[in-house]
């Protein structure tokens, strides 16, 4: 009790919502919570009143040494456990597929496509459809969807803006996917949420959701930035570095996340290429062989 005032100063963003993902998640955290308090608040109950009742010094006590079986007990202590768990169950099927984090959101407006490349110790944001990056910092039209295609450059990582929700993690050579949306205009604290080395603590950025007007000013500030984000400019960015402040890049090379992706950033050949090659092969091996009668099927 005496160290609760010090929490008093933290931001319970988890319970306190921004967006329908946050939200659903939130209510799924209470439920969850709820239900296991069901066993927690009787078990830490009878703990102190068996205590209390089966003190050496009350001996209204009834003694029973012999005793070692009640069915209402055993009824209790394993259907009350298993109801909870069936519950529990249930809820984590269905909200394991209405929240799948690639499902894009359904709403008026037309989705907001970002890029997402984490890196040692910052974050690459870019907008393919606008043509523009930022580095540590994110911006989107509020009550519009954000589809996010994510990857890392390093190593994997974790990319969770808390008050909006879904925490998804970024791995090197794999492509994972999210949707996400601001019910209204406000900034969010995002970060990163898996520990990626040195930099780890300071890996943070800041989510903007604006009005329509607001994003179309951060644009054009955007587009104001350090010139054209290339692939030597991206080696370059991509270098161990901490608390990197906010930049922003006026134009992308078209297919710098795909070479991010791909692997392909550091000039070998991109990894989509070196699997459509060897599909093509196996392919063309099948059918020659299928096409040839004397060979007999294996």
């Amino acid at each position: 009790m005496a160290a609760a005032p010090f929490l008093s100063g933290c931001d319970m963003a988890l319970l306190d919502p921004a967006g329908p993902i946050g939200a659903e998640e939130k209510s799924i955290i209470i439920l969850a919570t709820c239900l296991m308090l069901i066993v927690v608040i009787p078990v830490i109950a009878m703990i102190f009143l068996f205590a209390w009742r089966y003190r050496a010094s009350n001996k209204a006590a009834t003694f029973k040494p012999d005793w070692d079986h009640s069915s209402k007990i055993e009824l209790a202590v394993w259907g009350i456990p298993c109801v909870i768990i069936a519950v529990l169950a249930y809820v984590t099927w269905v909200s394991s597929h209405t929240l799948e984090p690639s499902r894009e959101l359904v709403a008026d407006k037309k989705a907001v496509e970002v890029e997402v490349v984490s890196m040692d110790w910052k974050w690459l944001f870019i907008y393919p459809e606008l043509n523009i990056a930022s580095v540590n910092e994110l911006a989107f039209p509020a009550g519009t969807p954000v589809h996010f295609k994510l990857t890392s450059a390093t190593v994997m990582n974790s990319f969770f803006i808390p008050r909006l929700g879904s925490q998804i993690y970024t791995m090197p050579g794999m492509e994972t996917k999210l949707s996400l949306l601001a019910d209204a205009a406000g900034d969010f604290d995002g970060l990163s949420a898996n520990y990626s080395g040195g930099g780890f603590s300071d890996m943070h950025f800041v989510a903007h959701a604006m009005t329509d007007d607001a994003f179309a000013q951060w644009v054009e500030k955007a587009r104001a930035g350090e010139g054209k984000l290339t692939m030597a400019k991206y080696r370059d960015l991509a270098k161990p570095s901490e608390k990197d402040p906010v930049s922003y890049y006026a134009e992308v090379e078209p297919t710098l996340y795909h070479d991010i992706l791909n692997k392909c950033s550091d000039g070998s050949t991109c990894m989509d290429a070196t699997v459509s090659l060897a599909m093509a092969k196996e392919v063309a091996g099948g059918d020659l062989q299928l096409c040839n009668p004397a060979k007999p099927r294996g």
